[in-house]
């Protein structure tokens, strides 16, 4: 059951990353401009999350004894206060994610975001002692070298009309959230395992995950008030080169295929690791060029066919040595 839970649980998040950069490059390619806003799409969709609990409630109510109690709340104090710095975190890295994005090709913002595996490997050791074997160390250099080779064709790739100096913010921004966001992966695992503890079940996980929802977008919403992107978001829409239904339809589709990701994220890291998820992750990064040729007609060179066997060859680096560790354990 728990690889059952843990394969849909994947899918979620497969579907949040391959569709984020997407949905945010149609906001930002038909006219969008208010990277705050961007930010706090990603994290403002956290009431999807409520329909998961009440699901999750319904069916404890159903499983419980004629004598038992079921909490409506799970969450512990500590695990609250987790979360809510975690939320933070996952505010600034928002942020940071939508800037780079709006400055960059999709295929720069896949080359800077493999580099979160990375991140999460370095963050994983250290934070949660996570071991390494020679199976996931294997599989991180062979997605990061793949993920490296399908975006080399981005060389000179500055868009038209934009500065040196805008390119490298752009770059550095993006540089900054997969830092940021192997970290908070990272923190995630370590709350659940030494604040969390035993009770840290998925109704705990799916309260963690929107109390960080709720958090980060306390925090974008300051950056949104301060910039007067809540008055500009009307203009915004009339303005908008596919019309204002369309407007509207792709700033849901960011906030809703965000909240997929980091549904998929939560569940990945409880079933199993946030070594795990980055690598899922890194391993789907090819999927993403695909996608954007097929909707968006980008070119699809040699190089990126070769990253995609690196990336698959990866993975089942990846699972082989996990296959080998169980079969050790048993």
């Amino acid at each position: 059951m728990k690889r059952l839970f843990l394969l849909v649980n994947a899918v979620i998040l497969a579907v949040g990353y391959c569709g984020l950069p997407l949905t945010l490059r149609l906001y930002f390619g038909r006219g969008g401009e208010m990277v705050w806003f961007a930010g706090w799409l990603q994290s403002g969709g956290w009431p999807v999350i409520l329909l998961p609990l009440a699901v999750n409630y319904l069916a404890r109510r159903r499983e419980r004894t004629p004598s038992g109690s079921v909490k409506v709340i799970r969450l512990r104090p500590k695990l609250f206060a987790a979360a809510m710095a975690i939320g933070m975190i996952t505010g600034a890295d928002n942020f940071m994610y939508a800037y780079g994005i709006s400055k960059l090709p999709v295929s720069t913002v896949a080359l800077i975001d493999a580099t979160q595996l990375a991140f999460t490997v370095v963050f994983s050791f250290f934070i949660v002692k996570q071991k390494l074997t020679a199976f996931s160390v294997n599989a991180v250099v062979l997605l990061t070298v793949g993920a490296v080779v399908f975006a080399v064709h981005s060389t000179g790739d500055r868009p038209a009309g934009e500065s040196h100096s805008e390119y490298w913010k752009g770059f550095a921004m993006m540089a900054g959230s997969a830092a940021t966001f192997g970290l908070c992966l990272s923190l995630v695992e370590f709350s659940y395992a030494k604040t969390g503890g035993p009770s840290m079940d998925y109704a705990a996980v799916l309260e963690f995950d929107l109390v960080t929802n709720i958090s980060a977008t306390l925090f974008s919403t300051v950056g949104m008030a301060a910039e007067h992107n809540f008055q500009a978001i009307r203009g915004e829409a009339t303005g908008y080169r596919s019309g204002r239904i369309k407007y509207y339809a792709a700033v849901f589709s960011v906030a809703l295929v965000c909240q997929c990701l980091r549904l998929g994220i939560a569940g990945v890291i409880h079933y199993s690791s946030s070594l795990y998820s980055g690598i899922l992750l890194s391993v789907l990064l090819p999927l993403v060029e695909v996608l954007a040729v097929v909707f968006f007609k980008d070119e699809y060179p040699p190089e990126k066919g070769i990253a995609l066997f690196l990336s698959l060859w990866g993975f089942v680096s990846y699972f082989y040595g996990e296959y080998k560790v169980a079969n050790n354990r048993n």
